[in-house]
């Protein structure tokens, strides 16, 4: 997952949380970080908790962030003064956000609450804070009123506009009406994120619109100083996807999975004719005989300006150790190579890897330091601990044992081995339903009674079952927003229209909804490639989740959460 602070273009908003923190270039020598925690060994009460401040400081703009943040939270900030009570909040805020540890940037933020004296400036500071820290934490609705009061605080600062609008965009229609709007700087702000939705997520309408609002708000921040998204835009209004080649398999072992996908592409791009929008064209090219080579002559003979494709993962490996492709390419599955070094290939898929991710880093902010795993004995369950285990590990914590099981061996067999090993604060399943359903009451067989078990999505067959799934209670995992309408509403899901007509369909089974909702955003984000050209850090709210670039153009997904109450996915 991205870091908070990185999502920033330009001047970020770090300048804004930690501006008048630290001093100038210091004219003697600096103490190192470890003579400072030798020397707070030796010291009491604030003398102490100063010296750890400071070796945490230097740690930080060295780049080791997980080791600054230890020393942070075991800083007690009722030792220090307000002085240092305020540089000790913007510090962690700061490190956290970088660390993706939103809670911890949350809880540092309370000092706008204790007491502690703050000047104008520092108040600002620690609501920008607190503002990316609820979106850091997924809470978008709350993030934006956080930055618009920091924002509306500070006179209307420019350097929020980045921030606040990649909250905005965060935000359904729903949401939006929720938003307190009491002055002309929530109005500008509101009225431009309706624009958007309103566009239906084409990048062309919405850069049409936004000269119009400019008119009608030229005082709004956003209008004097446009975020990036906005800049990007308006000069990509001649670059409008029209022909899109998409290159899947018709026979082989992937057909299924690709004639899944391209329904769901097709279901989309009519979704988009039926309301009046520009909707490109689609030409399927056969991916399961002909090089590559021949496929994309084949597509730029057709006129593509973008290929979708292919979906076969050693096709996709050969064409990202390329120096380039031939059209801009968005790839539906991702590379086995250690970087994507093709320049115009883009990389997309629904990756386990990134749901392992995000577990690991929503454990690590619910609390947890020790994990045990249980992933299936094959190439899957090695790339999803590995992604689990470094994601894990980043962050200070342990893996205390790893179970490789056998999915046709008896559950009860992984569970008693792992648990003569000890038991952690946590347990990470990989695992299909009819083998996660067994884990909880195996577990409270040899005597463990409520250890939290979180799991990749794999663990939802798709369908509400309370009766099979009541064994999966408490369980928590991420999934795509498709998968859980009734946490929302249907209406708030990305691209509702294209959800109704495909789950209204009869023909279509629950666990390839997932692979429709693929195709969707497929679709939608290779109509999207020229303003990921322009601008990397855009985002999109798709069907399998909130997307994003990495930097090597393969798109990761951050997914919301779920838990299993009364056999049922519920909110957490």
């Amino acid at each position: 997952m991205r870091d908070a602070l990185q999502r920033l273009s330009g001047l970020t908003l770090t300048a804004v949380i930690l501006g008048g923190c630290a001093g100038g270039p210091s004219l003697t020598r600096e103490p190192s970080s470890d003579a400072l925690l030798d020397q707070a060994q030796q010291q009491q009460g604030e003398e102490a908790a100063l010296s750890r401040l400071q070796a945490a400081d230097i740690l930080a703009r060295g780049g080791s962030d997980a080791q600054a943040l230890g020393i942070l939270n075991n800083i007690d900030p009722r030792t220090l003064s307000d002085a240092g009570r305020v540089r000790w909040a913007l510090l962690t805020a700061e490190v956290a956000l970088r660390q993706n540890d939103g809670r911890t940037a949350l809880e540092a933020t309370a000092t706008l609450d204790d007491g502690t004296r703050l000047d104008d400036s520092q108040r600002q500071r620690l609501q920008a804070a607190r503002g990316l820290a609820y979106g850091a934490l997924g809470d978008h609705l709350q993030a934006v009123s956080m930055l618009l009061q920091a924002q509306r605080n500070s006179g209307d600062d420019p350097r929020y506009n980045n921030d606040v609008w990649s909250e905005l965009a965060q935000l359904n229609a729903a949401e939006l009406e929720r938003l307190p709007n009491p002055d002309a700087l929530s109005d500008g702000w509101l009225t431009l994120a309706q624009l958007r939705l309103q566009s239906s997520g084409d990048p062309s309408a919405f850069a049409a619109q936004i000269d119009n609002w400019r008119s009608a708000y030229p005082a709004h921040p956003a209008s004097r100083n446009p975020p990036s998204e906005l800049t990007a835009l308006r000069g990509l209004q001649d670059q409008a996807v029209s022909r899109i080649a998409v290159l899947l398999p018709q026979s082989g072992s992937l057909s299924t999975v690709a004639n899944a996908i391209r329904h769901g592409m097709e279901v989309a791009r009519q979704s988009l004719a039926d309301a009046g929008q520009s909707a490109p064209q689609l030409d399927f090219i056969d991916s399961s005989a002909g090089n590559i080579d021949a496929l994309y002559a084949q597509a730029s003979s057709a006129g593509a300006q973008v290929v979708i494709g292919p979906l076969d993962k050693e096709q996709v490996t050969q064409l990202e150790q390329r120096s380039q492709v031939p059209l801009p390419t968005l790839a539906l599955n991702y590379g086995n190579s250690a970087s994507n070094q093709a320049q115009g290939l883009y990389q997309y898929g629904l990756s386990a890897e990134d749901e392992a991710r995000q577990v690991a880093t929503r454990a690590a902010n619910d609390g947890r330091r020790s994990a045990d795993v249980m992933v299936p004995n094959n190439d899957w369950g090695s790339r999803v601990l590995e992604a689990f285990r470094q994601q894990w590990q980043a962050r200070g914590n342990s893996v205390l044992n790893v179970s490789l099981y056998d999915p046709g061996a008896p559950v009860s067999q992984t569970v008693s081995q792992l648990m003569r090993a000890g038991t952690p604060d946590m347990l990470f399943v990989l695992a299909l339903p009819p083998y996660a359903r067994q884990i909880s009451p195996n577990l409270q067989y040899y005597g463990v009674q409520d250890l939290p078990i979180y799991a990749t999505s794999h663990v939802y067959a798709g369908q509400p079952a309370p009766n099979e799934d009541n064994d999966l209670n408490g369980v928590m995992f991420p999934t795509i927003p498709w998968e859980l309408p009734e946490l929302g509403g249907v209406d708030s899901l990305p691209y509702a229209d294209v959800y109704r007509r495909l789950s209204s369909d009869e023909e279509i089974s629950p666990s390839m909804l997932k692979i429709n909702a693929m195709g969707v955003d497929a679709f939608e984000l290779a109509r999207r490639l020229p303003l990921y050209q322009a601008l990397p850090s855009s985002e999109t709210q798709g069907a399998t989740g909130l997307l994003r670039l990495s930097q090597d153009r393969r798109f990761e997904r951050q997914l919301p959460w779920a838990v299993f109450r009364n056999g049922s996915p519920a909110a957490p």
